[in-house]
């Protein structure tokens, strides 16, 4: 029974060290040698500590801070266990309902802002989890973070324009706005903690 056996047994030893520990030693390794900050996160660093990742988006509320897509996560925001789009259909009233408060939190935010809310400020992503908003969202925001910054409002343009990323190779996707990034080098500007 033993012969019969064998084979099985040492097919699954071998394959078992193959797959189970060289293999993913070999592609961390690379992956660490050729790909370093992607492998380990896209971390962004603050003062030496990781305060977040270039791709996963985190909450804003304060009016001092550019505020991203909303996350379709729940029940908390921007959680990566619970990657999801809301599902809901644009005919959707719950869809609907929420899209209405969000414009309306951006409208008591920013009382004098009339021009059209972006559909990024007030739709999630199909992933929950973006960390980017348009340039167009970036804009509608400016007046409000300057005047809670007490900063001018060519400032904080400035600091939209450095930090808009074109198009992926000119003709992918489109121009966008990291929203973390932003709010990082808004807290340099003003010396916040």
């Amino acid at each position: 029974m033993w012969k019969e056996m064998r084979p099985a047994v040492v097919s699954f030893l071998v394959l078992s060290v193959i797959t189970g520990l060289l293999y993913p030693w070999l592609v961390t390794g690379l992956a660490q040698a050729i790909f370093p900050s992607q492998a380990n996160g896209s971390l962004i660093f603050k003062k030496g500590r990781p305060v977040g990742s270039e791709w996963i988006g985190q909450s804003f509320s304060d009016p001092g801070y550019f505020w991203g897509r909303p996350s379709a996560t729940g029940p908390m925001p921007y959680n990566g266990l619970a990657s999801s789009g809301s599902n809901l259909g644009p005919t959707n009233p719950a869809l609907m309902d929420a899209v209405k408060a969000r414009v309306q939190a951006l409208r008591v935010a920013d009382p004098g802002n009339t021009r059209p809310v972006p559909v990024d400020l007030v739709t999630a992503s199909a992933s929950g989890l973006d960390p980017q908003i348009s340039p167009a969202a970036a804009d509608f925001q400016i007046a409000r973070v300057a005047r809670a910054r007490g900063l001018k409002t060519d400032q904080v343009q400035a600091l939209v324009s450095r930090f808009t990323e074109a198009r992926q190779f000119g003709v992918l996707g489109e121009a966008r706005v990291n929203v973390l990034k932003l709010n990082l080098a808004l807290d340099e500007l003003t010396h916040a903690p």
